[in-house]
C-alpha cells in the first residue's frame, strides 16, 4: 500500500488516543515492520500489522514511538513539538503541519 493510502501525513501533529500525548509524524510504514517479538510484548491492543504506522516524535519527550493507525486521531490543536529530532527533520511549523526538511544535495 502506497503512502497515500495512509489516513494520516508526514508532518501532521497527532494525539496518542491510548496513552494519550501529542506527537508529530516523521515516518510512515504502509504495514508494521516490527518484530513479533515486539510486537507481541508492546502492542498489546493489537492493531492490525497490515494497516499503516507511524513513527512519531512524542512532545516534551526525548524519544520517538512506532503507532499503528488505530491509536491515532488528528490533534484538535495542533501545536509545535519540543522534540530533540524536531530540527533536523523538519524546517518549518506553519501552525498546522510540519514540512519535512528536505536533503541536501
Amino acid at each position: 500500500m502506497p503512502k497515500d493510502k495512509a489516513k494520516f501525513h508526514v508532518g501532521q501533529i497527532i494525539h496518542h488516543s491510548l496513552f494519550d500525548y501529542i506527537g508529530v509524524i516523521f515516518d510512515i510504514d504502509p504495514t508494521f515492520q516490527g518484530t513479533d517479538e515486539w510486537y507481541e510484548h508492546v502492542a498489546r491492543s493489537r492493531p492490525p500489522k497490515e494497516k499503516p504506522w507511524y513513527h512519531v516524535l512524542v512532545n516534551e519527550m526525548p524519544h520517538t514511538t512506532y503507532v499503528a493507525e488505530q491509536n491515532l486521531k488528528p490533534a484538535d490543536e495542533p501545536q509545535r513539538i519540543v522534540h530533540p529530532l524536531a530540527d533536523s527533520l523538519f524546517s518549518e511549523f506553519d501552525g498546522e503541519r510540519y514540512k519535512l526538511r528536505q536533503p541536501s544535495h
